[in-house]
């Protein structure tokens, strides 16, 4: 079993406040869950407004398929015209790992 995750870094465009931070990332998040079929949330600079953190984790029988779909959702955040992807961090680990 093959276990990947992926971190983005975002800046966020005309947002100064919490409220339209949420409706920015949430479609965000929630697209990746939907298309993927895959674990995503903010996880990182949940009190800056102009800065959001998201991450997604997939399990996968085969070390292929989960490149494929990090490398998907890469993509997809970094074709949103609302945000700036500075930054992606991506893991692989088997189940087989210490």
């Amino acid at each position: 079993m093959w276990i990947g995750w992926i971190e983005c870094d975002l800046r966020l465009g005309d947002v100064h406040s919490r409220k339209q931070k949420r409706s920015v990332v949430r479609p965000i998040v929630a697209e990746i869950q939907r298309r993927f079929q895959v674990s995503a949330a903010e996880t990182t600079h949940l009190d800056e407004y102009r800065r959001a953190g998201i991450g997604a984790a997939v399990v996968a029988a085969d070390r292929a398929r989960v490149v494929q779909v990090l490398d998907d959702i890469e993509r997809l955040v970094a074709m949103r015209p609302e945000v700036e992807l500075l930054s992606v961090g991506t893991r692989l680990r088997t189940s087989d790992d210490d």
